[in-house]
């Protein structure tokens, strides 16, 4: 596996041909991650994956500073996936001006949601995703639907800039107790991540009730809430919205998602499950 470091290098190693399928990541790679890679494999001659952890996404008081950074382990990790390139570029060389001046503002929907309580964060997000996807001009990139909301802004962005990459997105890597895998989940003591599966049960339960023709939404909504809140989390948000545009329901609905964040201790864990009735 090849480690490239500069924008130049990267493009020049684009520049030898053939497809390429690319998977952006932050590092502290686990199983979820190298699903993607698996897929990129999947879709493309060449693989590369990227590590940056991006300052712009994070907000004031967030984790930037402790997000766990494990380049040793994650190289050995995507060198046994079948990563071919690494891009993994300082913060200078993506933002040389160190302010970024010219961003990407996703629209309503980047205030909603993880939006509403995560202020900025998108438009990082669809800053940072413009801007590798200019640099390594992949044919193909793949995102897992555990960030379900990142995944529709991106998806978005690409289809309104016109840009010639599709977008592959993975289901959700889950533990075997359901958690959902995530990069986050080392922040839980071990009590933590016992109850930490409580989130996606509630949603298992919630997906069950829609199936079976439920339609009262916020009755489901306030249930989850109530258990959530009376086991010890802190919940952000749980909603059923549409699962093609996350606009707001409405009852008789064929497709959808439902969407929770809540926080178990320090740690704010994010969850989804699709509905299509």
């Amino acid at each position: 596996m090849e480690i490239i470091r500069t924008i130049k290098d990267m493009r020049q190693w684009r520049a030898k041909g053939g497809t390429v399928a690319f998977v952006p990541t932050m590092g502290n790679l686990h199983e979820g991650h190298l699903a993607l890679v698996a897929e990129a494999r999947r879709r493309a001659e060449r693989v590369v994956v990227s590590i940056f952890v991006n300052r712009l996404q994070f907000g004031q008081g967030e984790d930037f500073g402790a997000y766990p950074r494990t380049f040793d382990a994650d190289c050995h990790k995507l060198i046994d996936a079948g990563a071919d390139a690494l891009f993994f570029p300082d913060e200078a060389e993506l933002y040389p001006r160190v302010r970024q001046d010219f961003n990407i503002e996703p629209p309503h929907i980047q205030n909603e949601l993880c939006g509403a309580f995560r202020p900025g964060h998108f438009r990082g997000v669809a800053t940072v995703v413009c801007k590798l996807f200019n640099i390594v001009g992949a044919d193909v990139a793949c995102f897992g639907k555990k960030d379900y909301q990142q995944l529709h802004v991106i998806k978005a962005m690409v289809d309104d800039l016109n840009m010639p990459v599709t977008i592959v997105p993975v289901d959700t890597g889950r533990a075997e107790t359901g958690l959902a895998l995530s990069s986050r989940n080392g922040y839980l003591s071990e009590e933590e991540r016992a109850e930490a599966p409580r989130l996606y049960r509630n949603l298992s339960m919630m997906r069950d009730a829609l199936l079976a023709g439920e339609n009262d939404y916020a009755a489901l909504e306030n249930r989850v809430r109530e258990d959530l809140t009376g086991a010890g989390w802190t919940v952000d948000y749980v909603e059923v919205r549409q699962a093609d545009t996350l606009e707001i329901a409405h009852a008789g609905e064929k497709r959808l998602v439902v969407l929770a964040a809540a926080r178990l201790g320090r740690t704010r864990l994010i969850d989804n499950v699709e509905v299509m009735r």
